[in-house]
């Protein structure tokens, strides 16, 4: 059946798998995966859903096998090709553990590519759960629809997240003191938008940054932003500006 707007039905439940799809691919669930399509969605032998691999798009898949903790799917046929994902990378400074996953997880759905945790001097938290942040990006891109991962590095510190980036990936960084405003700023190409912590970057920190090759300081306009919600509104003004929001 060829893909339409109504096929396949959007209520279908929507999965990641650590397995390259493709027509004909048997895939064996994971226990809690099983357990969760089976127990909590109620899924029998002859139920659909849709798989992706976050480098081969989505596909449709037939439950052949159901049981109390295993699961066997059937891949059919391709339902969307894998998505261009903007070139945009976040780097921000990790706040609190509620706030960093909603953080982690509202990125996703906006389409960053890559998150990077970087470590300033008024960063209160220097330790993150990697795992647990992956687990966040793989169910937000499970209900927002992408079939692309975004990649998550270790944290590092500002120092070195400077020595190491690329300088041809324009570095915008939020600037307090003030800088271009955001909506006008933006321009097509790879880009980082580096965040810092609540309370700011520290002056010899921005005075770092702003030396930096190919750095451009934004305004995120005149009100006081939580850390996670300028690293948000950022991301959101350079979709709308320089990636796939256009």
């Amino acid at each position: 059946m060829p893909a339409t707007p109504a096929w396949p039905p959007k209520s279908l439940p929507r999965l990641y798998v650590a397995t390259l799809l493709g027509a004909g691919t048997r895939v064996e669930l994971e226990a809690a995966q099983a357990n969760y399509l089976g127990n909590v969605m109620r899924l029998r032998e002859g139920a659909e859903l849709l798989l992706f691999d976050g480098m081969s798009g989505e596909w449709l898949a037939t439950v052949t096998e159901a049981g109390k903790r295993r699961m066997v799917l059937l891949v059919s046929e391709q339902t969307r090709p894998q998505e261009a994902v903007p070139g945009l990378w976040l780097a921000f400074a990790p706040v609190k553990k509620g706030r960093v996953d909603w953080l982690v997880e509202k990125a996703v759905e906006l389409g960053v590519a890559r998150l990077l945790p970087v470590v300033t001097q008024r960063t209160i938290v220097d330790k993150l759960n990697l795992d647990r942040m992956r687990a966040h990006i793989i169910e937000a891109a499970e209900q927002c629809g992408r079939t692309a991962l975004a990649d998550i590095d270790e944290a590092v510190k500002l120092d070195a997240f400077l020595k190491a980036r690329d300088p041809a990936r324009t570095l915008y960084f939020a600037d307090e003191t003030g800088g271009a405003p955001a909506a006008s700023a933006f321009r097509p190409g790879p880009a980082v938008i580096l965040v810092g912590p609540e309370g700011g970057f520290t002056p010899d920190e921005a005075a770092a940054i702003r030396a930096a090759s190919n750095a451009v300081a934004i305004s995120l306009g005149p009100r006081i932003l939580r850390a996670e919600t300028a690293a948000l509104s950022a991301v959101a003004a350079w979709m709308a500006a320089a990636g796939d929001w256009r």
